[in-house]
């Protein structure tokens, strides 16, 4: 087993755990060192050799898996929060999550066995997909293989996520920023300290010698702003902001939705806070740290304005949304898509749908079943 750590500087450490027959490889798991001892934000996906590989992590970074404070969780997703039960056994650690992502796990938890594929059927069929698709779920959903679900074993947080709050970690300066979109909780997590690399140098001599314990770490307390490259601190961005993913935007996962929501405009808008904080640096959980987080914000916006732009240019011939998703550019092409990912790529286009219709450039045929929609 190898295990990456990355030292960040200034208390912060990343360590890749990785994630079982998925492209993505491993998810950046970042330790922050407080006064109170160091907080884990995400834990990885639950699987033995990614537990082996945090802990050694952890230890690379100089502490024991019992030292462990706390666990901030960006969002449900398995690759995420997977781990955290099994690191609040280990340590006593507690584990935070916004509200919105800790319903999710509520509701998927105490789920009746197969309502989770009941609701997945009804809603294919309502979007279109052809019984060759429907039917091997059908049969999953008889078989009971639905108990075997991941999420009905995610660990229920012990505390939340306020948006806007300064978490209590004593000696550092980490507020949460609410980021839905890809999920309906999603956080960033600011630490609004001076970066420990990219802040000037100070002239030779200038308070040589008043720093006090820590300060090698760069754990000086800066607040934001201030006007220097590193006065704008750093960003754990979970999956909100990545260098060169665009993040899975699609419907949240809710039976018992009563208002349509609109979760590709959630993104915007949330994209558009990220980029007028303009941190230093970001620190994603996939792929590598990086700088210029507004340039990047406006590329994801820009991505996004040319999706809905091609799918209104679509519907000028009514689609259901499989028919639409089938249309739409993916990564490869649709006969090579897997199984699951279709399914994924079927709730990506009704988000970009519902956003449309928001927006009044789409609408709903009248008597459609299933749905089916046009440009207006």
């Amino acid at each position: 087993m190898t295990t990456q750590v990355t030292d960040h500087r200034g208390g912060v450490w990343s360590i890749a755990v990785p994630i079982p027959d998925n492209p993505l490889g491993h998810t950046l798991v970042h330790l922050l060192e407080t006064d109170r001892g160091p907080v884990l934000i995400d834990t990885g996906w639950d699987d033995p050799d990614s537990w082996d590989t945090l802990v050694a992590g952890v230890t690379a970074c100089g502490f024991a898996v019992a030292d462990l404070h706390g666990v901030l969780i960006t969002h449900h997703h398995p690759d995420h929060h997977g781990l955290s039960a099994k690191v609040r056994e280990a340590s006593g650690a507690w584990i935070a999550m916004h509200a919105a992502d800790a319903a999710v796990v509520r509701r998927t938890r105490e789920a009746e066995p197969g309502r989770w594929f009941d609701y997945l059927l009804a809603k294919l069929a309502a979007a279109g997909a052809p019984e060759d698709h429907l039917t091997p779920l059908r049969e999953a959903r008889a078989a009971g293989r639905d108990r075997r679900l991941p999420g009905r074993r995610a660990a229920l947080p012990d505390r939340g996520i306020e948006p806007g709050e300064l978490l209590d970690l004593p000696g550092r300066r980490l507020r949460a920023i609410w980021t839905p979109g890809h999920t309906p909780g999603h956080v960033c997590l600011h630490l609004e300290e001076r970066h420990p690399v990219l802040e000037p140098a100070r002239p030779a001599g200038a308070e040589a010698g008043a720093a006090g314990p820590g300060a090698d770490r760069g754990r000086d307390g800066g607040t934001a702003g201030g006007g220097t490259a590193g006065g704008r601190g750093r960003l754990f961005s979970g999956d909100h902001l990545l260098p060169g993913i665009t993040p899975h935007i699609g419907l949240y996962e809710d039976p018992d939705e009563r208002e349509a929501t609109d979760p590709l405009g959630d993104y915007l808008d949330s994209l558009e806070r990220i980029g007028r904080l303009a941190p230093a640096e970001v620190l994603p959980a996939h792929q590598h740290a990086f700088t210029d987080a507004e340039g990047r914000v406006g590329e994801l916006i820009a991505h996004h304005e040319e999706r809905l732009s091609g799918l209104r240019a679509l519907l000028r011939e009514p689609r259901t949304p499989w028919q639409l998703a089938v249309a739409m550019e993916w990564n490869r092409p649709w006969d090579r898509i897997p199984y699951g990912s279709r399914n994924i790529a079927v709730s990506e286009a009704e988000a970009h749908l519902r956003r449309l219709v928001k927006l009044g450039h789409a609408e709903r045929v009248p008597g459609s079943d299933p749905a089916t929609y046009r440009a207006v």
